[in-house]
């Protein structure tokens, strides 16, 4: 045994006996060892930057409406039903919920879907998932080149996108788990080309620290697995295909 466990087996042992000694009663024992020298909490890692700072660009941008495709359900989608309605799409199920301002819809979004127009939506660490059949969606290489098409195709004149992915030194398939694409290979998607302009861009680098509104070009040259944050707007007068 390391000597920092056995330390942290000496002071279990003298907080068991001081509990006894009060009058304490034990109706089981667990010897939980590791919380001793544990933080209060984690302020790290891709999904608490993203999902956080997301969800506050919204809540600053206030929009009419706002739909989020497959990002996560017990961070960003929580942070942002906490203050305002938001739709669900997702190629899984998901369990009734009675929080009311969470509204589901199970589609897939590597198919063009009648979702309506909308001034906002968010497709968190989730397009680089798109068609590797993880998460029992169809096996299709191009999965993530149709998504973003029509998740540029579902937003309006001045509309929003929020999108994140991993980031590394180029594009990148790791199957089944994810993609890992290069910092700057989204502005090669012709629908991006052609209607969206980078509004801001933050990222997390591979210590998992957040680095804010920061340019594409000041991204960590040796990044292996960080997580972009895109902000883009829809450019008006831009034509939509057909």
């Amino acid at each position: 045994m390391k000597p920092k466990h056995l330390k942290y087996l000496w002071k279990f042992y003298k907080d068991k006996k001081q509990w006894l000694e009060q009058g304490g009663k034990i109706t089981r024992q667990f010897r939980i060892l590791s919380d001793y020298a544990d933080s209060a909490g984690i302020v790290k890692g891709h999904y608490f930057h993203q999902d956080l700072l997301v969800a506050r660009l919204i809540h600053d941008h206030n929009p009419k409406r706002h739909i989020d495709i497959a990002s996560r359900i017990d961070g960003f989608v929580a942070h942002v039903a906490s203050y305002r309605e938001i739709e669900v799409v997702d190629v899984r199920p998901l369990p009734n919920s009675e929080h009311e301002n969470i509204k589901f819809r199970q589609a897939d979004l590597m198919n063009p879907q009648d979702l309506g127009q909308t001034d906002s939506l968010s497709c968190l660490h989730a397009i680089e998932h798109f068609g590797l059949g993880r998460y029992t969606d169809p096996i299709d290489i191009k999965g993530h080149i149709k998504g973003l098409t029509n998740l540029v195709e579902r937003l309006c004149e001045g509309g929003r996108l929020y999108i994140s992915f991993p980031i590394g030194q180029a594009d990148e398939v790791h199957f089944n788990a994810h993609r890992v694409f290069h910092v700057s290979s989204i502005f090669d998607h012709p629908s991006i080309q052609q209607h969206m302009t980078l509004r801001r861009f933050d990222y997390v680098d591979d210590t998992g620290d957040l680095h804010l509104d920061t340019a594409v070009t000041e991204v960590e040259k040796d990044i292996t697995y960080g997580c972009g944050i895109y902000t883009f707007e829809k450019i008006k007068n831009s034509v939509q295909p057909k």
